[in-house]
């Protein structure tokens, strides 16, 4: 077996450079994952990643530490230098600035206002340019900002603990715990790692969860988000405790005087549609509105299904538990389905992962014609 030493080239480096961002995922916000590795006569001079919205980008984390060293190096970033002034300068000027002599790019930036423009920026000026280097991996550890700075709607991801037959719980509701430990402390570290945290009325009224994410150590803590068609959520609920922002999205047939009361306990309530459902579609573009470019889906089962059925999630994570829970047990999508299997919602780009005790299964639903 080949070990990471044993070849060292362009990859290598830009390896290095994928780890360090897909490391800070969750931590900026809508803004791009991005790491980057500076090298001059073989050696690595400067290491960066973008650690927070409004905060320095990797490119310039990463010449900081490179110095004067910089000059004449390469530098490999995951993606496309900015070209633009936002909350930060462009980093291409900070690049030209450095004299460095080659960039070498995972990937070109989808937000219109770089798309291309901090590559050309950088070759007008003489520098040495490659795109394209293990891009794939790039798209992967960037997909809500992809989805979310094309769109403006946040990236879902549907996240379900179910035993081998499908079910969340066994007949007389008891759902705790389907995983295990594990299985469990993966679910937190995905609450840490996306803006907001979505849930249906049911699983609140059921089992008044925190919605957040319990690690060893600090995690950040995502917005707290509740289905809710006729405000049915309890004002006692552990989901107002102030310390993190919750938001209910309901219908104009929702009662305007529990919404109130719910606003004076702190939350944002949200009418998303004439009712008697929320409309999903509407509720992700007034999350988006809000900067919110990724939220975790948790369910139950009716808001999970219709979540699917909108086309509104873009990967799916399956934690199965070696158990079985019986015929009469709470099925894990509660929707209609097709009549013919051909027509079946299926998943692609399949991982299976063993965690603990239990299995992961991830892919991204489609449907036959497209996404």
């Amino acid at each position: 077996m080949e070990r990471l030493n044993d070849r060292l080239n362009d990859e290598t480096y830009m390896r290095l450079a994928l780890r360090m961002a897909a490391e800070t995922a969750g931590q900026t916000g809508v803004n791009p994952a991005v790491g980057c590795v500076v090298v001059k006569d073989g050696r690595i001079v400067g290491l960066g990643a973008h650690l927070k919205r409004g905060e320095p980008h990797a490119e310039v984390h990463a010449l900081n530490m490179a110095g004067e060293r910089s000059e004449g190096a390469t530098v490999y970033v995951t993606l496309e230098p900015c070209a633009h002034h936002g909350k930060t300068p462009p980093c291409c000027d900070r690049l030209l600035e450095a004299k460095v002599a080659r960039v070498v790019v995972a990937s070109v930036d989808p937000n219109p206002l770089v798309s291309g423009k901090g590559i050309a920026r950088l070759r007008e000026a003489g520098i040495e340019v490659v795109s394209g280097l293990l891009e794939e991996e790039e798209r992967r550890i960037n997909a809500a900002y992809r989805k979310y700075i094309t769109t403006r709607m946040p990236y879902v991801t549907l996240k379900i603990a179910l035993t081998l037959d499908g079910r969340i719980a066994t007949r007389t509701g008891d759902s705790r715990w389907v995983t295990g430990p594990e299985a469990r402390e993966a679910v937190h570290v995905l609450r840490h790692r996306h803006q907001a945290i979505m849930v249906g009325v049911s699983t609140v009224l059921a089992d008044d969860p925190e919605l957040t994410a319990r690690l060893p150590v600090p995690a950040m803590q995502p917005v707290r988000v509740v289905a809710d068609s006729r405000l049915r959520v309890p004002e006692t609920a552990r989901i107002f405790d102030g310390k993190t922002p919750a938001v209910v999205l309901t219908t104009e047939q929702a009662d305007p005087a529990k919404a109130d009361r719910l606003r004076e306990l702190g939350a944002e309530v949200l009418v998303c549609g004439p009712g008697p459902r929320v409309d999903l579609r509407l509720a992700m573009r007034r999350l988006g509105e809000r900067e919110i470019a990724s939220v975790l889906l948790e369910g139950g089962g009716q808001l999970a299904g219709a979540m699917l059925k909108a086309g509104l999630v873009d990967r799916v994570k399956l934690f199965y538990a070696p158990k079985l829970a019986g015929e009469d047990g709470i099925p894990a999508f509660a929707f209609a389905g097709p009549e013919r299997m051909a027509d079946a919602l299926r998943l692609e780009q399949i991982e299976i992962e063993h965690v603990g005790g239990d299995w992961c299964v991830s892919g991204v639903p489609v449907r036959e014609g497209g996404t």
